[in-house]
């Protein structure tokens, strides 16, 4: 994991000049691609006669990842690890040790760009490979830190079977690929509560509009849909008045946004920044309007995604919301889930229960429907020596392996054999709600089932990293066949999904998209809380930063 000295720019920090070198390998110098065995071996002759080198042996991995690897330590990641080293190192010829890095979900950023920048690269703990989500990514790929894997990926074993081309949009111009991709992208739908439709007199059918839209939110917020008689529900709760630090922003409240976007994007080929567009303006007016009429949980103004999910299906209703903005397929199910565990939904309501609202007009009109996000990518760090060989290793151990379409992808997909799923025979139970409903589960020997969560044994397990709906090399075990409620879920996305704008890629946006971000959250929140209008606002982000982002305006255009 060590390596060679590389002068680095770093998101949110500093130029940083970090030092690095191989792994506990011998290092051959030169450039030369090695194959999938992980190994290269280099020849030079000398007076006649020929050398050949040992073959790069990588026989450690460090990763950092973020939430989407839900066998956390507390889930059964140990179980993950073993399973993974005996399988990779099976498959690689070579016994090899991955180690796992996780921070917390909500703070992933800002804290890979402090490890990147205070960690020295020669240190034993300075990542291999990462998780980036695409905007991130995007900062990251001008500043040399990632190494060009698009080789790699074009000879890769799994690319013939590759089913979404969605990483050809992670070439850059020349055709350098510094991240892959290894599911396409998904996006969020607006969830509502249908029982609370019902306590209010409302069909979802009837939601064609803003204002029907926002009279549904106001209705949720005074009309006592939870029947105790007794005000504190909302109408909606989201993390954050927009998704600010991550692509596509405007996911989780879309409604009110529309068209708006808060960001750098293209618009007919020429980069803008949408934040300081008139759009944006009226998007922070409608929500300063949902907080004075009181429709929006104000939670919402620090809320992390954890937080919000456990408002939406909280057992105590009567401080919960009706809406409640999020992740497509699998996340339906997820929700559903824990809002049986909380007694709240009967097993097998799902989709009665809990409906998605489409698009609504104004949406349609601006958008053309749900943005499909650029996919998060995983990134392999580049040393600088000018050999691919300890990157082409990473490649083949990590990637390579996570596409098989067999054992090992279905690690990532699903989690450890019998400790998170199995083919096993056996039967359990769970026990959910206040009234302690009981759900028993059977299963004969040889069928594929999901386990009871390691840290819950009352809530299933779902999945692991990929989704198996989304990957883009199929499992071909048959393993794959989706819950019926991640495919409603899938399928209602799909049916709406665009593709989300292209995140742009600036090294000087790169060194101070943290303090942009900053300055936009303190925006926002300022606009919808009221401390000053949205005008005011957005007056002074542009009197502080109008500047700068021109430059990297003109510095897109220009390329």
């Amino acid at each position: 994991m060590k390596k060679k000295v590389l002068a680095l720019l770093l998101a949110s920090a500093m130029v940083a000049s970090l030092a690095a070198c191989g792994g506990t390998s011998t290092d051959n110098g030169g450039s030369t691609d090695s194959g999938n065995s992980g190994s290269t071996t280099t020849t030079s002759t000398d007076g006649g006669n020929t050398t050949t080198a040992e073959p790069y042996v990588l026989d450690e991995l460090y990763v950092i990842v973020d939430g989407t690897l839900t066998a956390t330590v507390d889930s059964g990641q140990d179980a993950f690890i073993e399973q993974w080293e005996q399988l990779v190192g099976e498959k690689i010829g070579h016994p090899i040790k991955l180690t796992i890095e996780q921070p917390e979900h909500s703070g992933y950023q800002a804290t890979v760009s402090q490890i990147l920048s205070t960690r020295q690269q020669s240190d034993a703990d300075y990542p291999d490979a990462m998780i980036m989500s695409a905007s991130m990514f995007r900062e990251y790929q001008t500043t040399g830190i990632l190494w060009d894997m698009a080789n790699a990926y074009d000879n890769a074993d799994f690319h013939a079977n590759v089913r979404f081309q969605n990483n050809e949009f992670n070439k850059d111009s020349q055709g350098r690929m510094y991240g892959i991709a290894p599911t396409r992208g998904n996006g969020c739908v607006t969830y509502v509560k249908q029982t609370w439709l019902d306590a209010v007199g409302m069909k979802l059918d009837d939601i064609k509009t803003f204002d029907d839209y926002y009279k549904m939110l106001k209705a949720f917020a005074e009309n006592d849909p939870d029947g105790n008689g007794k005000g504190g529900t909302y109408g909606a709760i989201a993390a954050g008045y927009a998704n600010i630090g991550e692509a596509p922003y405007i996911n989780y409240l879309p409604e009110f946004w529309q068209g708006a976007y808060p960001a750098i994007l293209q618009r007919d080929g020429v980069w803008v920044d949408g934040f300081q567009e008139q759009a944006t303006i009226d998007a922070l007016t409608r929500l300063h309007q949902a907080y004075v009429d009181g429709v929006i949980d104000p939670d919402t103004e620090e809320a992390g995604t954890k937080q919000a999910r456990e408002k939406f299906w909280n057992a105590d209703q009567s401080v919960a919301s009706g809406t409640f903005a999020y992740w497509a397929g699998t996340w339906y199910n997820n929700i559903t889930n824990n809002m049986i565990k909380q007694g709240i939904m009967a097993e097998g309501d799902q989709q009665k229960d809990l409906v998605m609202l489409p698009p609504i007009k104004e949406i349609q009109d601006t958008w053309g429907g749900l943005i499909d996000r650029e996919a998060p990518v995983w990134v392999i760090t580049d040393d600088g020596d000018g050999d691919d060989s300890r990157e082409q290793a990473i490649f083949d151990a990590l990637i390579e392996t996570m596409l098989d379409g067999d054992k090992v992808e279905t690690l990532w997909v699903y989690g450890a054999e019998d400790v998170h799923w199995s083919v096993k025979a056996e039967d359990f139970e769970t026990v959910t709600g206040d009234d302690k409903k009981v759900t028993e589960y059977h299963y004969e020997d040889g069928q594929f089932h999901l386990k009871q969560s390691p840290n819950d044994p009352n809530s299933i397990w779902s999945k692991n990293h990929l989704d198996p709906i989304l990957v883009i090399v199929p499992l071909t075990n048959g393993y794959d066949d989706p819950n019926p409620v991640v495919q409603a879920g899938n399928d209602f996305f799909n049916k709406y999904a665009i593709a989300a704008p292209v995140s742009p890629a600036s090294e000087t946006l790169t060194e101070i998209q943290s303090e942009l971000t900053d300055a936009k959250k303190v925006a926002i929140n300022a606009a919808v809380t009221g401390e000053k209008t949205p005008e005011e606002a957005v007056a002074e982000y542009v009197a502080a930063w109008g500047d700068t982002v021109q430059g990297i305006l003109d510095e897109l255009n220009a390329q």
